[in-house]
């Protein structure tokens, strides 16, 4: 993989925001940049543990999920407070998946302010992911095409970013938003997925307090390195032909993928891999050339 970094700023105008990245579609690092905020020694998990403690929480781990089951399916629930105490006793490759601010915990949206960057946030939404120091999220990019800000707290995370012309290179499933489910972006096997020497994207390192935003529809990979967990901000299409596209993605991609997996399961999963690593194939060659 050819990797890059990510501009860096500590501060930054809503007008240069949105002339230079937001309209470029071009990501970007804003160190520290949750510090401004009244309330910033609240973002812990301690906070979290003591607010929403006794809360039943569904967790993921880093395995594909399993053919005969739906793809969003948990390995397992467990209270907040036993979960936060276990990723912070050791290695863990436990995390949870879309926790919802609004519904669950509404008391910590007073505790941050929405950015002034030109953005229209989807306030329905403000999102809280949480990782062991063992999780990671298979590369992906989100089902409703969106731009967001992903603020991260506590321990470190990695991030790597691609945007939608480094598909074939990845080793894009069709009908679905993710990659191949056996590359590790942590130890690129080049023999076995040669395509992936040429994926150029983004490496970031985020720390507590960074926010990361991150253009709609741009691959995306996260590895916690330390228990910590993030927030995303996100903001839905305004242009019609991404609208129209979030659309297909959201109600006709994902419900003929699902409904293939339920008729099909594992041959259906297997097909989607194998379909990819020959498109990839097809890519490493054409590149070659």
């Amino acid at each position: 993989m050819i990797l890059e970094n990510v501009d860096v700023v500590h501060d930054i105008s809503k007008e240069d925001f949105q002339q230079n990245y937001f309209k470029k579609h071009k990501p970007l690092l804003i160190k520290n940049f949750a510090a401004r905020w009244d309330a910033f020694d609240q973002w812990n998990l301690a906070y979290i543990r003591e607010k929403a403690g006794d809360q039943d929480v569904p967790l993921y781990d880093n395995k594909p999920a399993d053919a005969s089951k739906s793809s969003d399916a948990p390995v397992a629930n467990m209270k907040m407070k036993d979960y936060i105490d276990r990723i912070k006793s050791g290695a863990s490759d436990l995390r949870i998946f879309f926790y919802i601010i609004t519904d669950r915990l509404p008391e910590l949206l007073k505790n941050f302010t929405y950015p002034d960057l030109g953005i229209k946030f989807f306030k329905r939404l403000p999102t809280l992911f949480f990782g062991g120091s063992e999780a990671h999220v298979l590369m992906h990019y989100d089902v409703d095409l969106g731009d967001f800000l992903h603020i991260h707290f506590e321990g470190k995370k990695r991030i790597l970013l691609f945007d939608q012309k480094q598909s074939a290179f990845l080793y894009k499933v069709p009908l679905s938003v993710h990659t191949v489910y056996d590359i590790d972006y942590e130890n690129p096997d080049y023999e076995k997925f040669p395509a992936l020497q040429y994926a150029r994207g983004y490496e970031i390192f985020m720390e507590h307090g960074d926010a990361l935003f991150i253009p709609g529809a741009f691959w995306h990979f996260n590895r916690y390195l330390e228990p910590g967990f993030s927030m995303s901000l996100r903001a839905l299409p305004n242009k019609p032909g991404v609208f129209a596209n979030m659309m297909y993605h959201v109600f006709i991609m994902r419900y003929t993928d699902k409904l293939l997996r339920r008729l099909f399961k594992s041959k259906w999963v297997n097909y989607k891999q194998k379909w990819a690593y020959e498109k990839g194939t097809e890519a490493f060659e054409k590149k070659r050339k």
